[in-house]
């Protein structure tokens, strides 16, 4: 038994020698990996500075900036009812019946949208959403107090408007700038969608740049061409219009103007540049102002121009009576074809570009082409008055 004891205290005191040399090639400190014992894993806790942000967020933060701004429109007016369903044709004493007087109906309904330019109750909408000069209006804020329109200024050159509202305290978009929009975008559309259901939010990309459109209001039956519009697939319904479209940062883009009736998740706006511009003009002269000439004309292209050898420019078809251009002296069938020098074509968007860049009353060369001769008139730029 001694024997038995000794052999076996030597063989374990060599085992140790053996594994602290390394002659079996275990390594103590990778013990673990042979027993298979769980490994330690170390959690990291994300700095509070860091946020991971996601596109719900984004369109939850820019809703919950923004809704405060955004109002609906509501019109009041009354209308005349006949008394045809009153009738009966069949009674052959119908045609000598006193008739009665027609009914009246008065119609209260949201029909559009608005969104708060000032703290003092200015509100920008689209012309066509305000139309009926006839009406009476009314804005509802966000959180369902009503105000009175007490004032309508119409943009006769874009489909824009400002409303007054009395109030005070009033939290104002913040504008941003439609030049640097690229298509893919997002895009976020706020309004009172079909006229019924408020501060409906919708979700896309911008679609699309340099549009041209008819937009119009199915509750009014107003229409006006727009150019250079954006169009973007998020949902805009009748009733949309007039409302903002927003980009990521809660900064007013596009103006929602109009949806397509052909197609399906297509909607427009008016760049926002365009309303800073008529917001500018507005500021200086309390109204909106846009240079006027007084022509009704159709474009020459240069293909048009050498095909029935004539210049190219704009070829006058109509004079407006005690217009710039009348009292000038420019004529139908005349080819306007220079305006202070600058040459007219059809690539540079015609004369309409060229007018709308002169100060109301300046003066300014006009170059015709009348009857194979050259004449030089000038003219004093106009207003235009018209709704």
């Amino acid at each position: 038994m001694k024997r038995v004891i000794i052999l076996l205290t030597l063989l374990i005191l060599l085992i140790g020698i053996g594994v602290s040399s390394g002659q079996f090639k275990l390594n103590i400190g990778n013990l673990d990996k042979y027993l298979k014992l769980p490994q330690k894993t170390e959690i990291s806790t994300p700095s509070e500075k860091v946020k991971i942000v996601s596109e719900e967020s984004v369109v939850i933060d820019v809703v919950d900036k923004v809704s405060p701004s955004v109002v609906t429109v509501s019109i009041s007016k009354t209308r005349s009812l006949s008394n045809l369903f009153e009738t009966n044709p069949f009674d052959p004493f119908f045609g000598f019946q006193q008739q009665q007087p027609q009914r009246q109906q008065k119609i209260e309904q949201d029909i559009g949208t608005g969104f708060i330019i000032s703290e003092n109750g200015q509100i920008v909408t689209n012309k066509h959403v305000v139309a009926d000069t006839n009406a009476k209006y009314k804005v509802i804020t966000n959180d369902d107090k009503s105000y009175d329109v007490q004032k309508i200024f119409r943009d006769p050159g874009n489909d824009i408007a400002i409303l007054q509202i009395e109030a005070k305290n009033l939290k104002p978009v913040t504008l941003g700038d439609s030049g640097k929009i690229k298509v893919g975008q997002m895009a976020i559309a706020i309004g009172t969608a079909l006229g019924e259901f408020r501060n409906t939010v919708t979700v896309g990309i911008i679609s699309g740049l340099g549009r041209g459109i008819t937009a119009g209001s199915p509750f009014e039956g107003y229409v006006e061409r727009l150019d250079n519009i954006i169009q973007t697939d998020a949902a805009i319904n009748p009733g949309n219009s007039g409302g903002p479209l927003l980009n990521s940062s809660a900064e007013v883009v596009g103006l929602n103007t109009a949806v397509s009736s052909d197609g399906q998740s297509i909607g427009f706006a008016i760049p926002i540049n365009v309303l800073k511009e008529s917001l500018e003009s507005f500021s200086k002269n309390g109204k909106f102002q846009k240079p006027f000439l007084g022509v009704k004309y159709k474009m020459i292209t240069k293909d048009l121009a050498l095909l029935n050898d004539v210049p190219e420019g704009a070829y006058v078809q109509d004079v407006v009576e005690k217009s710039p251009a009348e009292k000038a002296g420019i004529e139908p069938n005349d080819i306007i074809t220079k305006l202070d020098g600058q040459k007219i074509t059809d690539k540079e968007d015609g004369l309409a570009k060229i007018i709308s860049g002169k100060s109301i009353g300046s003066r300014m060369t006009v170059e015709i082409w009348r009857d194979g001769e050259t004449k030089l008139l000038t003219v004093t730029v106009g207003e235009y008055t018209g709704e």
